[in-house]
């Protein structure tokens, strides 16, 4: 599809304040969303933290810094939760209850691995 017909990856145009200045930015939709949503988690407004990105450096363009940002903040995200979740799994292992056909019967098993 093309990125007038209306496609879920169409670039969507919004203007931002970037340092005080007023500038256009053409992300995907999904983007958008990813933007406004790690603004908000960030207790920030989206052009306070366009901003913040701007001034990072990240790419040699805001559209391009944008999302980087954006992959690199759920990146993180991501490995503080596999870290956490080694963590909380070295305190031993937890049993997983599961299902086992034993004699024809069905019955519930603990696993540990």
């Amino acid at each position: 599809m093309s990125a007038q017909s209306g496609s879920p990856s169409s670039l969507v145009i919004h203007c931002v304040i970037v340092a005080g200045v007023r500038t256009s930015v053409r992300l995907e939709p999904v983007m958008w969303d990813a933007l406004r949503d790690v603004a908000a988690q960030e207790g920030t407004t989206l052009h306070a933290l366009v901003t913040r990105i701007s001034q990072q450096n990240l790419a040699s363009g805001l559209t391009s810094a944008i999302r980087v940002y954006i992959v690199k903040y759920y990146r993180n995200r991501l490995m503080r939760e596999l870290r956490r979740s080694r963590k909380n799994s070295n305190r031993g292992p937890s049993p997983v209850i599961g299902h086992e056909n034993i004699g024809g019967n069905r019955a519930e098993v603990a696993h540990t691995d």
